[in-house]
């Protein structure tokens, strides 16, 4: 099973930016997925999750308002609409299979990455 994220690039702050991520193989409706962010010298900080169903998300408080995860488990995809984007919101976003069906906001709960896809928010 493989993660390929795509959507990412150069955009000003205050448009918007569809992220998606593909899964291969047959398992992807089993599972909750997230979306995580790592900036230049910094750590990998959770963005955001959803259930295996869609039926629950959480969000970290900073996207809370301008970020919705969503998946459509017929496609194997789940995408991460970036709205009103942000300077700091410049990072390379990761998508993640959590090891639940629930998941959570901490990456060791993740088992499976995708390579990361380059957003860049200009002021």
């Amino acid at each position: 099973v493989q993660l390929q994220a795509s959507g990412g690039g150069l955009v000003q702050a205050g448009t918007s930016l569809r992220l998606s991520c593909i899964a291969s193989g047959r398992t992807f409706s089993l599972y909750g997925m997230g979306w995580f962010r790592q900036a230049p010298g910094e750590e990998r900080e959770f963005v955001a999750a959803i259930t295996w169903n869609g039926g629950s998300t959480i969000y970290e408080d900073s996207v809370k308002e301008r970020f919705i995860i969503s998946r459509d488990n017929a496609k194997n995809t789940v995408y991460l609409q970036m709205n009103s984007l942000k300077p700091g919101d410049t990072a390379v976003y990761y998508c993640a299979r959590s090891k639940w069906s629930m998941p959570k906001s901490i990456s060791i709960e993740y088992d499976l990455w995708g390579q990361g896809t380059l957003v860049t928010v200009s002021s």
